[in-house]
Formats: C-alpha cells, sequence, structure tokens
C-alpha cells in the first residue's frame, strides 16, 4: 500500500511554498485545520516529520526539502503529462510559468504574446520578473529567459530576437545641450551618468571594447536605479547619460528624444534565449511557445535565413 497519493503530496507541496498552512488552505480551497489533518497523517505513515511547526512560520525539515526537491518536479511532469493528453483536442490549453528580466519580459509582451494568446485562447502565461538569475527547477518555472552566455549548460536554450545586443551610451539633447560629446570612455567622467545597481548590491560598471582593448568605467552621477527601464526614464527626463540595452531604445533614438555616444566602443554580446531543463519532456504549452519565439525571430531578424540544421544560426542548443 502506498505511504502517500498524490493529493497529500500536493498538499505538503503548497504548505512548503507557502510556508503557511493559511496561505497553502487559501489556494486549495480548504480549511486550515483539514491540511493540519492531513499532514499529520502523512508524517505518521513516513514515520517522518516533514515540516517544522511554530506558532509564527512553516518551514520544511531536511526531509521535507529533500522531499520538495524530488516530488515537485514530478508533479509538475504528471500535470503536463494530463495537460498534454488534454491538448489533443482542438483547442491546446494550459499554463506556463516563465522567469524573465524586464526588458526581456517587454519585448515578450509586445511582439510575442499578442499573436501567441491570439493563437492560443486557452493558454494562459504568467510572467515572474526577475533581474537576479533563478533556479527555474526550485522555483516551480516552466521556463526562464536568460541571456544565452548565462544559462547552464545542462539546459535546453532556444534562442530568440537579435542574435547579438549591445548597451549604448545615450542622452537626451537637453541633456546634452552646451555639454561636450563624449569620444572615449573616459570622457565619461566629466558627465553626470545613470548608474545601475544590481539586486546583488553591487554597482555596474560600464564596459567598452575597442581594438581588442577593454575598458570599465565606475561612473559617477546623482543617480542610481535597480530597473533598466527607470534608466530609460531618467536618460529622457535629462536627468545624464545612461548605458542601456538597445532594444529598449531604438524607438527613442529614432524619434530623436534619445541620442548616442561611443558606437565604436560597444561591443556587442549574445542576445537572449528560452530556457528549460533538458530532462523534462517540455509540455504543450511551453512547446507551443518556444515555436511561436523561433517563428517572430526568424520572420522578425533571420527573414532570408533557412529554418533547419543547416542554416547556420544556432537557434537551439541541447546538452551534450
Amino acid at each position: 500500500m502506498a505511504v502517500a497519493d498524490t493529493s497529500d503530496l500536493r498538499v505538503f507541496v503548497a504548505i512548503a511554498e507557502h510556508r503557511s498552512f493559511r496561505a497553502a488552505a487559501r489556494v486549495l480551497g480548504v480549511s486550515p485545520s483539514a491540511l493540519s489533518h492531513t499532514m499529520r497523517a502523512l508524517e505518521e505513515r513516513m514515520a517522518v516529520r516533514l515540516l517544522n511547526r511554530t506558532t509564527r512560520s512553516v518551514s520544511p525539515t531536511d526531509a521535507g526539502e529533500r522531499l520538495l526537491l524530488r516530488i515537485r518536479p514530478a508533479l509538475a511532469d504528471l500535470d503536463d503529462a494530463v495537460t498534454e493528453v488534454a491538448s489533443l483536442g482542438d483547442r491546446p490549453t494550459g499554463s506556463l510559468r516563465i522567469s524573465a528580466p524586464a526588458d526581456a519580459a517587454s519585448l515578450i509582451i509586445g511582439r510575442i504574446l499578442p499573436r501567441f494568446m491570439a493563437a492560443y485562447p486557452g493558454i494562459s502565461v504568467e510572467l515572474i520578473i526577475d533581474g537576479r538569475f533563478v533556479d527555474i527547477v526550485a522555483g516551480g518555472f516552466d521556463a526562464g529567459i536568460r541571456l544565452y552566455e548565462a544559462v547552464p549548460k545542462d539546459m535546453i536554450a532556444i534562442r530568440f530576437g537579435p542574435r547579438t545586443l549591445r548597451a549604448i551610451a545615450v542622452a537626451s539633447p537637453d541633456y546634452m545641450a552646451g555639454r561636450s560629446v563624449p569620444q572615449v570612455p573616459q570622457d565619461l567622467q566629466q558627465h553626470r551618468c545613470i548608474r545601475y545597481r544590481f539586486e546583488s548590491g553591487s554597482l555596474y560598471r560600464w564596459e567598452f571594447e575597442k581594438n581588442g582593448r577593454t575598458i570599465n568605467i565606475d561612473v559617477q552621477g546623482p543617480l542610481t536605479v535597480t530597473k533598466m527601464e527607470h534608466g530609460v526614464d531618467a536618460a529622457l527626463a535629462g536627468l545624464g547619460i545612461g548605458f542601456l540595452p538597445e532594444p529598449m531604445i531604438l524607438g527613442y533614438l529614432a524619434s530623436g528624444d534619445l541620442v548616442r555616444f561611443l558606437d565604436d566602443w560597444s561591443p556587442p554580446f549574445e542576445g537572449y534565449c528560452l530556457y528549460y531543463p533538458a530532462n523534462r519532456h517540455p509540455p504543450t504549452a511551453l512547446r507551443l511557445f518556444a515555436e511561436a519565439l523561433r517563428d517572430w525571430a526568424f520572420d522578425e531578424f533571420w527573414p532570408t535565413a533557412a529554418r533547419g540544421p543547416a542554416s547556420g544560426i544556432l537557434e537551439e542548443r541541447r546538452p551534450t
């Protein structure tokens, strides 16, 4: 006889993730006392304590953490299997939970999701905006979006958007009025710059490269932001020079609201990709979303390229 069924295990996962019987009860639509009874029975059958309980908090024990690590992906696979079979009908259904930084999320929302959601109205998408690199498996995500070079090698990575990106030094015409135009990175020391602080707490050093020479600048300025979109707003407001991802500012450059500097010092880096674990069969919703990303990338950026493996375009990386 099984020690636990899937309903018991889902109760445990909900409590462990929310760190609260009351919060888990709201999500599951039952009473906290019912969850407490289920957990006591589960722990008795397994002969091990899974949760530490105090009057103020609930947290997994070491045994509970190990169980959570093993069963969360298994339950997700089970849900994916059920969803995939259900999606064999005329209208695919399911949900996607994706971790992404703000600039990539803006691209997804503005350019991919309108067409994708129109084509698949039964699929819902939850975008969790986070500038940090997160463990998508431990965080319960179906997939993540990050710069290609930052994705672990054991993940399947599907590139989309520009194959390379650049950060560009920009400012508003109002800010530059009466000021000298930077000719080399060191000239930025004579300007008010909009600094960026990572969520780790460290300040970003602006990185430049030309003819094999690399220069990192600790810029100075009265304003520091932790979101790139706020850096764009600050540059538009004339508060100083920003060093911003090119896709976020192309429209403002075209309209003349921002002007660019040091183009020949701005090296390219590899663009964004969608990634997910290689050891999990992707659910139908994720497979369709990945196809939508690739189709959009070819239509937008590589319209004359062949779409097969011989195209020479690295559209997907699989662990070796």
